[in-house]
């Protein structure tokens, strides 16, 4: 199968393709059903969102999605490639090249800079420095933090490290980005400005964005929410448009 450069199929109109899928854990010795046959795809481009309760397997989907994790059952393609079928170093490499996450516990390295944790997607893909300087400041901008570059993360509050956090998943330009609440940390304006941000690049760089989320908000922005409960879906509403 031919790809482009950064590792989704060419000419593939699908994110992610999820067939039945199983993911077990098991837990002080018991079996925990985190998603149970749950068949779901995304097309490239969406703006969508996953719903539900806590434990709902929300999480445990963008996971698998983001090659994290792997299947108890089931398969998944996540831009036109099996993931099962390939290697530790394919799946780093995708996850690299195509991947962009934004974690609820933001994941920042704390002996970094802002610049320097954002920048750090870039180093690993060995942009050019001038280039990558300047894509870093360009995402920081995009967060509203270009005057905070020199902070660590410790001199930063918790909405601040997440806006960071946000700027690194977006700096690499991904074909994908998954999202684990990203606004659980954000007060509602910025949380507002983050998603039309998002929006944007969805809208005019055809990014795909998946949200895990229990935020009316983000919903309001998704063109489509698929709710799930006790790892199986419950409801999938489509809408003729998203975006607040």
């Amino acid at each position: 199968m031919m790809t482009n450069k950064n590792g989704f199929a060419q000419g593939g109109a699908t994110a992610i393709n999820a067939v039945k899928i199983v993911k077990d854990y098991t837990a002080n010795g018991l079996v925990v059903h985190a998603l149970r046959e749950l068949s779901l795809t995304f097309g490239a481009g969406e703006f969508a969102a996953i719903a539900g309760p806590s434990g709902s397997g929300k999480s445990t989907f963008l996971h698998l999605a983001g090659c994290l994790d792997t299947l108890t059952a089931g398969s998944m393609e996540v831009g036109g490639r099996r993931t099962d079928a390939l290697s530790k170093r394919e799946l780093a490499l995708l996850r690299r090249h195509s991947i962009g996450f934004i974690f609820q516990a933001y994941n920042l390295i704390p002996v970094l800079s802002a610049e320097e944790n954002v920048s750090f997607p870039l180093v690993l893909l060995g942009v050019d420095k001038a280039e990558a300087k300047a894509r870093t400041a360009q995402a920081l901008e995009q967060v509203g933090l270009a005057g905070l570059a020199r902070r660590r993360p410790k001199e930063l509050s918790g909405g601040q490290q997440q806006r960071i956090a946000i700027a690194r998943a977006l700096v690499k330009r991904p074909a994908l980005i998954l999202a684990d609440e990203p606004t659980a940390n954000l007060d509602s304006a910025t949380g507002r400005e983050i998603l039309e941000t998002m929006l944007h690049l969805n809208r005019a760089e055809g990014t795909t964005f998946i949200f895990s989320t229990h935020d009316p908000m983000v919903m309001e922005f998704a063109r489509r929410v698929v709710y799930i409960r006790d790892g199986m879906i419950e409801r999938d509403d489509i809408r003729a448009s998203g975006g607040a």
